[in-house]
């Protein structure tokens, strides 16, 4: 590190951004490790949710897709959970469910939760739709990722039984798990998570960088 000031590291390896910090003489920021955490997405995701919402709270969070390796889904549960009034509908198929670490840490600080698979009885009473793509590059087998591919789509005729002001959040790229017809709903906030992200990460920057 004695050519940088800042390491900004992503890696497809659990825990690879910690073990950097422990041996760098500068700042790491974890850009992403594995399926464990993101937490500059979750940094711009709550940028996104206080523009677009005005403040974080009493609000049900629907997080819908692959929960098991979605690392920004991780972040973001561990993050909201600080927030008052936070509850999470947990949408997904048994074998990509929340692992159970998050779980217990959801049961030991009393959030409120429950799970289920059924996406299009859980959108009338979510605040925020969250939603996931099944990333191909966590399975070993093409046969496990070929059943969960194209498990939910979220398209606009979905979107006729959610609230007015409904937020819907990816942290991209998306696949095929919210169609196009959805891109100019004043409900689609993606886009702005793009936008928040490029601040947040420049204010991250800043901040550490004095």
């Amino acid at each position: 590190t004695s050519f940088a000031d800042v390491v900004v590291i992503r890696s497809p390896v659990e825990g690879a951004a910690e073990e950097a910090a422990r041996w760098s003489s500068v700042p790491v920021i974890n850009a992403g490790d594995g399926r464990n955490m993101h937490p500059t997405q979750t940094l711009a995701d709550l940028a996104t949710i206080t523009v677009r919402r005005g403040e974080i709270k009493n609000l049900r969070v629907g997080l819908c897709g692959d929960l098991k390796y979605g690392r920004t889904v991780h972040s973001i549960v561990y993050a909201l959970s600080k927030f008052p009034g936070i509850r999470f509908t947990l949408i997904s198929p048994k074998g990509l469910s929340m692992p159970e670490s998050v779980v217990e840490y959801m049961r030991a600080n009393n959030i409120t939760y429950d799970i289920t698979e059924n996406l299009e009885s859980s959108i009338p009473e979510l605040d925020i739709l969250y939603m996931t793509r099944v990333q191909k590059e966590r399975f070993s087998d093409p046969a496990e990722f070929g059943r969960y591919s194209g498990v939910y789509v979220l398209n606009r005729e979905k979107l006729n039984s959610a609230k007015a002001d409904l937020l819907v959040m990816h942290p991209l790229p998306r696949v095929d798990e919210i169609t196009p017809d959805v891109d100019d709903d004043p409900r689609a906030a993606y886009f702005d998570q793009v936008k928040y992200g490029m601040y947040i990460r420049m204010a991250l920057l800043t901040e550490l960088l004095g």
